[in-house]
């Protein structure tokens, strides 16, 4: 029979496969989008505790170059997306999370982009976490600032942002590998070493057990 070690071991592994499959890193949008092209706009908000369930909704806001209010452009839920604002309309589309409600990236491609669509844009998740008993809500921003040019000019920083981006997913996938194969060890050498207990327990008793029968046949005679 299992140890209570080693079923803790086992938990621990399950829990770190588990954060693998979730595992996210945050990652800057990039900043300068040419004329006529698409352009992806990123937005990722990593929750603090993977194993925790929650649902999101995700809201895009966009303030011209000059403007000083925000405007509404762009919903996704649960339900799917809406474009909330015309300048928009047919131009927008969701390039995050798709297999669940608990987004974590929230990014939208932009079709077609112009001149017109320099500024800054808002993402805004609206998070709901939920435990056992009860639920609560938090609310994360992202700001993108975006340019744009006529001519693609790709920058240090968005060349760097990329770089950083394949660093982290990998070190974050050879970290757990690392975890995995070490909770493993673990879990094999606390197995073999309740079997040498089970098999020590077992050899005492059956020597106590024929010590036992040695005295009763010594009383007999």
């Amino acid at each position: 029979m299992a140890t209570p070690h080693v079923l803790l071991l086992s938990l621990l592994c399950t829990l770190l496969v588990s954060w693998g499959d979730a595992a996210c890193a945050e990652v800057d949008s990039d900043t300068e989008a040419v004329a006529g092209r698409g352009f992806k706009l990123g937005c990722i908000s990593c929750k603090r505790r993977s194993e925790v369930d929650s649902t999101s909704t995700v809201e895009w806001f966009f303030r011209p170059k000059g403007e000083v209010e925000f405007v509404h452009i762009y919903t996704y839920n649960e339900y799917g997306q809406n474009i909330e604002d015309d300048q928009f309309l047919d131009r927008v589309d969701w390039n995050g999370s798709k297999t669940s409600n608990d987004i974590q990236d929230a990014s939208i491609y932009l079709l077609n982009v112009t001149f017109n669509d320099s500024g800054t844009y808002r993402c805004l998740f609206n998070r709901r976490l939920l435990y056992g008993r009860y639920e609560y809500d938090t609310n994360v921003i992202k700001l993108v600032h975006l340019t744009v040019v006529a001519k693609a000019t790709r920058g240090t920083a968005s060349i760097v942002s990329e770089v950083m981006m394949y660093v982290s997913i990998i070190g974050l996938q050879v970290w757990l590998l690392i975890e995995m194969i070490y909770c493993y060890r673990k879990i094999a050498a606390a197995g073999e070493e309740a079997l040498r207990e089970a098999a020590n327990a077992e050899y005492l008793a059956i020597a106590s057990e024929s010590k036992d029968n040695c005295a009763g046949v010594e009383v007999g005679q």
